[in-house]
């Protein structure tokens, strides 16, 4: 079976973005006044809901307010928001979040071998061009045959329908295409989606559970940093290249 498409989570996955996120909620709750403050512990459970604002909504929910208070807040979840990935944006662009090992070598690897690139990620479209033309360049976005960013369906990951939508802009059978995630979450998703999965596992994912993930990793691999001997064992290699992966999806 030939491979013709990866397509990509972004948080997690491209790069360890978490933390990021963190900080910049707490800046933006800062901002607009309020005296919320997410301890790491605290993020750890709401990136258990996907979406910022999902998360917004599900936290001021569980806040000790009135019905009227509860009211107001959620009112300012888009403003919150708005505030949010500015702040995030620009610390993507001071160069606070690098891109995780082997992702440039397995996305120039997939060009040079004709296999398409795209992404499924519940982030905004604004948080996906910030990192990826930071460290891919300014023409980063016109490398990938798809973008599917989280606006653009009404129901986040576990839920298949971005994933759904990229293959259909891909024009390809899902089983010639490979999802790459970092979440139970993102794999429940693109395992509904009838997609080939690999989870590479991040800070904050990697005590979820991969049971039905294809093949589990803890990196992509790079030349600095191959993978242990037994993730390369796993893989067939030091390195997940597509050789590797294509061989794998033809079981």
């Amino acid at each position: 079976m030939k491979l013709k498409a990866l397509i990509f989570d972004v948080d997690g996955t491209l790069a360890d973005t978490e933390e990021a996120h963190r900080c910049a909620f707490n800046d933006a709750f800062v901002q607009q006044g309020l005296d919320w403050h997410w301890s790491k512990s605290k993020y750890a459970e709401l990136l258990l809901i996907t979406g910022g604002k999902e998360r917004l909504s599900v936290y001021i929910k569980s806040l000790p307010c009135s019905a009227a208070e509860t009211r107001v807040f959620a009112e300012k979840i888009k403003m919150i928001h708005a505030t949010k990935t500015q702040i995030y944006t620009q610390m993507i662009k001071a160069g606070q979040v690098v891109l995780r090992d082997g992702v440039t070598r397995l996305l120039d690897e997939a060009e040079q071998a004709g296999v398409l690139l795209s992404i499924a990620s519940t982030t905004t479209l604004a948080n996906i061009e910030s990192l990826l033309c930071t460290h891919l360049g300014a023409h980063a976005l016109e490398r990938f045959a798809v973008i599917g960013a989280g606006d653009q369906v009404r129901r986040k990951k576990p839920s298949p329908d971005i994933y759904d939508v990229v293959i259909h802009k891909l024009d390809t059978p899902a089983k010639n295409c490979v999802a790459i995630e970092d979440s139970a979450n993102g794999l429940r998703a693109a395992k509904s989606a009838g997609l080939f999965t690999v989870v590479t596992p991040s800070f904050w994912t990697h005590k979820e559970d991969f049971a039905a993930a294809d093949m589990v990793i803890p990196s992509l691999g790079s030349v600095e940093r191959p993978l242990t001997h037994q993730a390369a064992e796993r893989v067939g290699n030091t390195l997940l290249g597509i050789r590797e992966i294509e061989r794998h999806l033809n079981g």
